[in-house]
Order: structure tokens, then sequence, then C-alpha cells
């Protein structure tokens, strides 16, 4: 089994990918950490909670992380996540408690003491894998690999050409991808091919269990969000698709090139600037996500939920 930490702000499709992450068997989940974005740090929290009290998960440790980005102030997205950060379905369930510790603790603990390097999946803004690189420098050999949700090769969906993730906190996104570590990146150029549509979403309905059903009626309050904001009919839905690039690779096709992160523009602040064509002679630090089997990622997602209620 391949080890994990899944750091994420919860968020509907932040969501669906702790239940890929928890639901595929090749994966190990030793932790889950949050950070602020989608919404506050307590409610993405709690979300976080909530997932995997859904999913029968209890081993797993969940720890709060950070509450605003490196610089400047917090925006949440509630105009797509509701008020809670996960509108829709009724999940109120009893949670297990938190770890009495900080994300960043938590994520250093948990990558020295594996046996085998850690993966680290990062969903929301970079902020705690930024902190953590930055305050435990010690940790970078035991890290296999950092996939992250965010960017774009083409056009943004907060800013004209920036993604949520990395407009949230450009500088920690800017830290990651300067860490000579080896990463790879799945923009909206990808997760917009993934789109939720009622095929899809009466999918997860047949499955006929409570995990399927909130599947359903979280894709459904995120299709009428995103008809509302962005006039999409079905929605994309982003995160899980960084768990399945860890479960499966060929499931995506990605190129080696040069990412930076645009901190300063007037119009442009949070872009990631991702050299196609390698015009910058820059070395490649990223591996950039350009294709995916579109039907082989559905087919994941259904099969981990399908099993959390087997």
């Amino acid at each position: 089994m391949t080890p994990l930490i899944v750091d994420c702000d919860p968020g509907h499709d932040d969501a669906l990918a702790l239940l890929l992450a928890v639901g595929d068997p090749r994966l190990h989940v030793l932790g889950v950490t949050t950070v602020a974005g989608n919404q506050t740090l307590a409610k993405t929290t709690r979300n976080a909670q909530r997932i995997l009290a859904l999913a029968g998960v209890t081993d797993v440790p969940v720890a709060a992380g950070c509450d605003r980005p490196l610089v400047g102030e917090l925006h949440v997205a509630e105009d797509i996540h509701g008020a809670s950060g996960l509108d829709g379905p009724d999940l109120d369930l009893p949670v297990a408690p938190l770890a009495d510790e900080h994300a960043v603790d938590l994520m250093r603990r948990l990558i020295v003491g594996s046996a085998e390097p850690v993966t680290v999946v990062a969903l929301g803004p970079l902020t705690n894998v930024a902190l953590l690189l930055r305050r435990h420098p010690e940790v970078a050999p035991r890290v296999s690999r950092i996939v992250f949700m965010g960017g774009s090769t083409e056009r943004g969906n907060t800013t004209p050409y920036g993604e949520f993730n990395i407009v949230t906190d450009p500088e920690a996104a800017d830290i990651v991808l300067r860490s000579g570590l080896p990463i790879t990146m799945i923009g909206l150029n990808v997760t917009h091919l993934a789109r939720a549509t009622p095929a899809i979403i009466n999918s997860f309905q047949a499955l006929g269990t409570r995990v399927g059903a909130v599947c359903a009626e979280l894709m459904t309050f995120f299709a009428s969000a995103y008809q509302q904001v962005f006039g999409f009919a079905d929605p994309p839905v982003h995160d899980p698709i960084a768990v399945a690039a860890v479960l499966e690779p060929a499931l995506l096709r990605t190129v080696a090139v040069p990412v930076t992160v645009e901190l300063t523009g007037a119009y442009t602040r949070g872009a990631t600037v991702v050299d196609l064509h390698q015009r910058s002679g820059r070395v490649p630090n990223a591996d950039v996500a350009v294709g995916l089997d579109v039907d082989a990622f559905w087919g994941l997602l259904t099969a981990a939920v399908r099993r959390l209620n087997a």
C-alpha cells in the first residue's frame, strides 16, 4: 500500500477525494490535515471529520492546520460550497476527536515515522505543505511525491488566469514548486474534463448505499452552484483526480515542464505559468497533467464508494 497524507479544505470535491482515498485498499491514509480555503479552518476541519465518519473510518488522525494564507487575508468560496463548506447532504454524524497537534506537526511526525517514503496529496491552498517544508526540511528525503490539485495551463476560475487554491496562497505554492521535490500538478485544464453529468450522479445514487447517496447529493449541490456562478451545465470534480493520479498514474497524461507562480502581477497574481514549450530555459520542476482517461477515473471513484458500504 502507498502511505499517504491528505491535506485538504473540504469542500464538495475534497469530500469525494477523501472517500476515494479511504475507499481504495491500495492506499494507506496515515493522516488527514486541514487548511482554510473553501471555508474557514473550523468548517473545513469539521467537514473532514464528518466525511471520515460517513466512511466509517475511525483510525485516521485529523489535525487542523493554518487558518489563513502566508500573506494577505483569507477569502473563502462560499458561493460554491455554501455556508458550511459542505452544503447539501445531511452529515450530522458523531465524529472522532481531533489530534492534539497542529497539522504541520502531525505531517512531520507521520512522515518521519513511516517505514516508506510518504506521498502528500494537497487538495487546498498549499499553506500547510509550504510551512512543513520551511520548518522541517529534514522531511524532504522522506517525501515520495507531492501531488496537488491547483493551477492551470489555461485560464483560471477565481481570476482570469488564477485557480482558487493557488490564488488563495500564491506564496505557499511558490515555496512548494521551488522545493526540488517530485511534484505532480493537477490543474483546471484536466479537472474540467471530469464533469458530474446527471448520468454520473444517478450512477452513485443507484449504488443503493448511504455513501453513494451522499456522493449524489454532494454533486447535485455542486452542480447547482456551478450553474449559478459559472453557467456550467455539469460541474467539474477537481480534487479526486489528484488521488486518482496516485492510485493509477496511467490515467493521466503528464509532461515534465517548468512551472512558476506569478506573485506580483496586478492582473495575474496567483497564475501558474506553465512553460509547455520550454521557452524559458528553466529546468522542469513538475509533472503537469494534460490529459485524463475520464471513464476510467469515474470507474475508480465509483468502485471506491461502493466498497465503503460493502
